[in-house]
């Protein structure tokens, strides 16, 4: 149960885990995880649950005779999931908090700003928070 929208939490292959991100490719996978280990998490990510779409019934063919069974020549397919939800065990990360109170690190030592975690820039440049101004 979250606390709210911006803090939720829930388990991952069996272990409680704050909640990064969820339907992210696979690609944001790999730079969240590489960022978030890099600043002393352990990340989990697990393939996003599919949606959950009812059944179609069959219709119903009465022919007057005995109905013999059909066998179809199509395999079921494995889909691979597109998505995926990400993950740190410790429960009681906040994104917003971290990114905000300037908890989170690059690899190479500056601070990760907004536009750094929502990969729109390719390097972080510290900012000078507004009350630090002179």
């Amino acid at each position: 149960m979250a606390l709210n929208k911006n803090h939720e939490y829930e388990e991952l292959d069996g272990v409680r885990c704050g909640i990064v991100e969820k339907n992210v490719k696979p690609e944001r996978v790999a730079f969240l995880k590489e960022l978030l280990e890099g600043n002393g998490y352990t990340v989990m990510s697990v393939p996003t649950p599919a949606p959950k779409i009812a059944a179609v019934p069959k219709p119903i063919v009465t022919t007057g005779e005995a109905e013999q069974p059909q066998t179809s020549n199509i395999e079921p397919q494995t889909i691979l999931p597109d998505t995926f939800t990400v993950g740190v065990t410790d429960y009681t990360f906040n994104t917003i908090n971290a990114i905000f109170g300037r908890m989170l690190k690059t690899k190479d030592g500056h601070i990760v700003t907004m536009a750094y975690w929502q990969q729109k820039e390719e390097a972080s440049h510290d900012e000078i928070p507004y009350y630090e101004h002179t």
